[in-house]
């Protein structure tokens, strides 16, 4: 693809040769000469300078005059337009169609058209599943589920019985959608007695989940993960938690139960958030924080327990000075222990 054409494509402008032929998208590292390579910002400079790619995705403002045999495509949105760049030079394909005779596939099952179903994928009774979705070996898909258009089912993920999956969901492998509940009633001796879990899981449109992440069943109603979430690795969500739209949620992160979470927020890793409260859409909590309140405003919070990140960084700042204000403090005391001496 020509850079002229490409940049159209991509919605962005170019500077430098438009006839040039651009055939993949590669790092600065292991680029070819008729590689596209992506550049973040002028601390790439060196690299660039040694890359062989001769096309160079940048964002607004980026000084591309010392590169004059270079052609620049400049991007008000450099990382979108990158993405959209891979998929045009390496569309998704489809893996498989049709149902596998190695599959079981009950006979109440309705597959709308270009459904691909691989050998030993198990898919139990009254579950639809919608056009183009395809399902990867040794996935479990329970009874009265509904799967929407255009997703993908990766190997070895688990859909329990009356899970929604709407359209172009992921599910990566290792997925659990629709364990039980932790939930369990004590009884007087000390030992507890099952609280069985009769709700279900409802994920929306364009949700993306991660490898060995686990979405529990609502004890009753729903567990909801709302249109346009994306969801990492290893991240536990507990039952009847609900996640707004466009949300991310990072690896490691762990959601209790009936904690309602707003749209726009960003968990980071390891994040912790403890059952029954809200947090207000907007919220960005920096890694390894807890949350063990409602988070009622927009911002950046961090720590343990969390608070406005501004804040936080104050605080860890004098938690790093510590040992200076403490021999200051001794050294204070000797002086009054001298002041004390001279007075008596």
């Amino acid at each position: 693809m020509k850079a002229a054409d490409l940049a159209k494509a991509l919605q962005v402008r170019f500077v430098g040769n438009g006839e040039l032929e651009i055939r993949g998208v590669a790092s600065l590292n292991s680029a070819k000469e008729d590689d596209l390579v992506f550049v973040v910002h002028e601390g790439y400079v060196e690299k660039l300078k040694l890359t062989r790619a001769k096309a160079v995705l940048v964002p607004e403002g980026f000084d591309c005059s010392p590169f004059p045999h270079k052609t620049f495509l400049i991007s008000p949105n450099p990382q979108l337009s990158l993405a959209k760049a891979l998929i045009l030079f390496y569309p998704p394909r489809k893996h498989f169609t049709g149902i596998s005779e190695m599959a079981y596939v009950d006979s109440n099952v309705k597959c709308d058209e270009d459904v691909g179903i691989a050998p030993f994928v198990y898919v139990a009774r009254n579950v639809h599943i919608g056009r183009g979705t395809q399902i990867f070996p040794f996935a479990y898909v329970g009874s009265d589920v509904d799967i929407g258009e255009d997703c993908l089912i990766y190997p070895h993920v688990v859909i329990m019985e009356g899970a929604r999956i709407g359209n172009r969901v992921i599910l990566q492998p290792g997925v659990v959608v629709g364990g039980d509940g932790f939930g369990y009633a004590e009884r007087g001796d000390g030992s507890r007695e099952k609280i069985i879990q009769v709700g279900r899981v409802v994920i929306e449109d364009e949700v993306e989940i991660g490898a060995n992440t686990t979405i529990d069943r609502a004890t009753f109603d729903e567990t909801l993960v709302k249109e346009g979430t994306k969801i990492d690795n290893l991240v536990q969500v507990a039952h009847n938690v609900e996640i707004g739209e466009n949300s991310v949620i990072v690896a490691q992160a762990g959601i209790a139960g009936s904690t309602k979470i707003g749209k726009n927020v960003i968990l980071a890793g390891q994040v912790g958030v403890v059952g029954h409260v809200r947090i207000a859409d907007g919220v960005v909590v920096g890694a390894k924080s807890g949350v063990p309140g409602d988070i009622r405003k927009r911002g950046m919070y961090s720590g343990i327990p969390v608070i406005e990140h501004r804040k936080w960084l104050k605080n860890v700042a004098m938690v790093n000075r510590l040992h200076q204000f403490y021999e200051k403090m001794k050294l204070i005391e000797r002086r009054l222990e001298d002041l004390e001496e001279k007075l008596r």
